[in-house]
């Protein structure tokens, strides 16, 4: 089993030997490719995956182009939200931008474990209030920043994504065309 995973839910409520048992045999590791899909448009968000090794980045359509919804690199927790949790077709694309590790859990093995194991509950409590949190922060950022700001926020808070992710996708993150973006980066400081 994934020791960063297993330290991950230990560092929020130690986790009990049955519980261990139940990931142990549950868990599936899983690799992607550089491009490759984990989740289409259209698709039953089927699992929720912690990434080992990797980045991914969700991204939907609008007027045919791409709009960057998020970025999860290692340590972190993968999700089509609405999909996975109301069991729906999903609006959104997961995609792989380089090799990616993660291991995965069903929607049904989840709601067994969070049924079974009253500490997993608390994990997925934790866990859910952390991106709930990540996700007010991205919303305050695109609504309540200049283009400039929205760039040296994620320079700040996220230096690793940019150096791995393509700049059309991060300009369409921030909310900016990829030539706002390459003027920002040009700019001295």
């Amino acid at each position: 089993m994934n020791n960063q995973l297993i330290q991950l839910l230990n560092s929020i409520v130690p986790l009990s030997e049955p519980l261990l048992n139940f990931l142990n045999e549950r868990l599936e590791t899983r690799t992607y490719e550089s491009g490759e899909l984990l989740l289409k448009e259209g698709q039953v968000s089927s699992f929720i995956a912690f990434v080992e090794k990797g980045i991914v980045r969700s991204y939907y359509y609008k007027d045919g182009e791409k709009i960057t919804s998020w970025f999860m690199k290692e340590g972190d927790v993968i999700i089509s939200v609405a999909s996975f949790f109301s069991q729906t077709p999903s609006n959104e694309v997961i995609e792989a931008l380089e090799r990616v590790t993660v291991h995965a859990i069903s929607y049904d093995d989840l709601q067994y474990a969070y049924m079974n194991y009253p500490e997993f509950n608390i994990c997925g409590r934790v866990l859910t209030e952390k991106y709930y949190v990540m996700s007010e922060e991205r919303l305050y950022m695109l609504r309540k920043r200049t283009s400039k700001e929205k760039y040296y926020y994620l320079l700040e808070k996220h230096h690793d994504i940019m150096q791995r992710a393509r700049l059309g996708d991060i300009a369409t993150f921030i909310g900016v065309n990829l030539e706002t973006l390459s003027r920002i980066r040009s700019e001295k400081i």
